[in-house]
């Protein structure tokens, strides 16, 4: 009984490893056509700092530029307590367009981002593989042009972030606010 249980916890981490291996990029994408002012609508994410804050977490705005080397400049926006703070990420390009990776200075962490959905004009479905040390993990987020999008949209985020092995606690749409909003583009 216990070898049976094993094997079959053995052979669901292995589909949920090679699953996040799996994970599709945008076909054709075009940076020039993402960049531009995003809403964060969704959030979903099985790190701990995620789980530990979700409950204070409120729709930020997220500022996408292209260099002129083909990588991304993305200034996020988000409100914390009384004031807004600001977070800046280079994305490297990689050979697969739109793929990216960044490697975070602060916390010492690699991410793997892609880049899994987007009509450029309304939504963005947005993956990205989080290693620190001998951790991984997942987090997907929903992007909207405004801020709201349709329960349809909705939908397909909160199912592809089950696909991803998250569970339905990791995963949040986010309240609506008007603190931190204005931000230049």
């Amino acid at each position: 009984m216990q070898a049976a249980l094993l094997s079959i916890l053995g052979l669901a981490l292995i589909g949920s490893l090679c699953a996040q291996e799996d994970v599709p990029v945008q076909p054709d994408f075009q940076p020039e056509k993402f960049t531009g002012k995003w809403y964060s609508i969704g959030l979903a994410s099985n790190a701990k700092w995620f789980q530990d804050k979700k409950a204070l977490m409120k729709m930020c705005t997220t500022v996408i530029e292209s260099t002129p080397e083909g990588n991304l400049d993305v200034t996020s926006t988000y409100p914390k307590s009384d004031r807004c703070e600001k977070r800046n990420s280079l994305y490297i390009k990689t050979d697969q367009p739109g793929r990216f990776s960044y490697t975070s200075q602060r916390w010492g962490s690699q991410h793997d981002i892609r880049v899994v959905e987007t009509n450029y004009d309304e939504y963005a479905l947005v993956y990205t593989k989080k290693v620190k040390d001998t951790n991984t993990f997942t987090m997907v987020l929903l992007y909207g042009r405004t801020k709201e999008l349709s329960p349809e949209r909705l939908e397909k985020f909160t199912q592809f972030s089950k696909g991803q092995g998250l569970p339905e606690d990791a995963i949040l749409i986010l309240p609506k606010s008007d603190q931190c909003m204005e931000v230049a583009v």
